[in-house]
């Protein structure tokens, strides 16, 4: 290979897309076994790579030289061959250094939690001395390697002011977990977590719903990756161009999640969002359908409405995985909290919003077959499509002008972003 990323695995990456952006050269994603990494090491076969999880402290002993920044931090993520001698670097403290700041997330004088041992962690921890922290701890379950215990920051830091994850938690496949429970910490007024897949994790979500300010690794990867490929190719990248990538990356990735009431018209409008950003369009009654032979109303008549959500909710979890679609949901998949909170994982979530006087009954919506069945929905699920919305679009007659009103919206919120 000549240019890539090792890691024991690649699958959850992003890091291929963007130094493609970067300079276009060939970047391959490599797992590699731990029983492999020493004579992938060896053989020193590639013109520069990134490391990550688990590896960032392991490929020090086969380096030529080592950068005293990653010296000091014990974490190499960037490695150069020139005239086959490997020189390594650190670039994750400037991404980090870069996501904090652009955050408004302030370190200094504040205490700090890091989640995690790795070679991660000891990057965050670096970061936050460099920055002027109060005090900072490192947090693992066994407590080794001059780390407290989760139970230890609980019970004797619960006045921390940050947190900051560097542990896989939460990460792809396995959504919606977090290391630790934010709300042992009344005193937090910032989280970042390193994982940038999915976009935002459960952490970063618990965070915002507190009115923390809370961000995901994705600017993290996004500006470390160009402060490698400055190592790698000897270029310059501007800080204008890292925040281009970014915001290409998030609009790319980010999925447009569609609620509303039965025939509001969130299969169809969601078809045309889907068809103008080139994304995949998914509709949750149509995957409950292929996972179970039956349609929603079909499982509602013949098992309940209980054991239909029980399977909706499975099915919303398994989608918001995804990346890069729009999702039409059903109209009571708001009921059930957990919904939501898969779905903004990945998703900013609109709520297309179609008058009652307007939305029609049929016989294959059991539970609102009827206009008294359906006002009674309506009164029932609106509070809770404005609480679990991004952003309200008041529905009009017209598909393509309601496509139309939020693909405007998310290229706007993509600018802010």
């Amino acid at each position: 290979m000549k240019y890539g990323l090792i890691a024991e695995k690649v699958g959850h990456s992003f890091s291929a897309e963007i130094h493609d952006k970067l300079f276009g050269y060939p970047y391959e994603l490599k797992a590699i076994a731990n029983d492999e990494l020493e004579a992938f090491m060896l053989a020193r076969d590639f013109c520069a790579v990134n490391v990550t999880i688990p590896y960032k402290q392991a490929v020090i002993p086969y380096l030529d030289y080592v950068d005293q920044t990653a010296l000091e931090i014990g974490a190499v993520n960037t490695i150069v061959n020139r005239e086959n001698k490997l020189f390594g670097y650190n670039t994750d403290i400037l991404g980090l250094t870069a996501m904090i700041q652009r955050e408004g997330i302030e370190i200094k004088n504040k205490k700090v939690l890091v989640l995690g041992s790795g070679g991660t962690s000891k990057t965050a921890f670096h970061t936050c001395k460099k920055l002027g922290c109060l005090a900072v701890y490192r947090v693992s379950r066994n407590g080794n390697d001059g780390c407290i215990t989760y139970e230890e920051a609980i019970n004797n830091h619960s006045d921390a002011d940050v947190i900051i994850n560097t542990t896989p938690v939460g990460m792809f496949p396995n959504i919606a977990k977090s290391a630790i429970d934010i709300n042992s910490f009344p005193n937090l007024s910032g989280v970042v977590d390193a994982v940038y897949n999915p976009l935002r994790s459960k952490l970063v979500c618990d965070a915002l719903k507190r009115g923390i300010k809370a961000v995901g690794g994705l600017y993290m990867l996004v500006a470390q990756a160009a402060f490698a490929a400055e190592k790698f190719v000897g270029k310059s990248v501007q800080s204008s161009r890292i925040d281009e990538i970014y915001r290409e990356m998030l609009l790319k990735k980010q999925n447009i999640v569609l609620v509303g009431m039965p025939a509001s018209g969130k299969t169809s409008t969601g078809k045309l969002i889907a068809q103008s950003m080139n994304f995949e369009f998914v509709d949750t009654d149509n995957e409950i359908y292929k996972a179970t032979g039956k349609y929603p109303h079909e499982i509602i008549v013949t098992d309940g409405e209980g054991r239909f959500r029980d399977i909706e909710s499975a099915v919303i979890k398994e989608i918001s995985k995804r990346q890069g679609c729009v999702i039409s949901t059903g109209g009571g998949a708001i009921l059930r909290k957990e919904n939501t909170e898969y779905l903004r994982e990945n998703g900013r979530i609109y709520f297309l919003d179609r008058a009652l006087k307007d939305i029609g009954t049929t016989v294959n919506r059991p539970l609102s077959s009827n206009r008294a069945d359906l006002e009674k929905r309506y009164n029932e699920r609106y509070p809770l499509y404005l609480e679990c919305a991004d952003c309200r679009i008041v529905a009009v007659d017209g598909k393509q002008l309601n496509a139309d009103a939020i693909l405007k919206e998310v290229k706007n919120e993509n600018s802010r972003a």
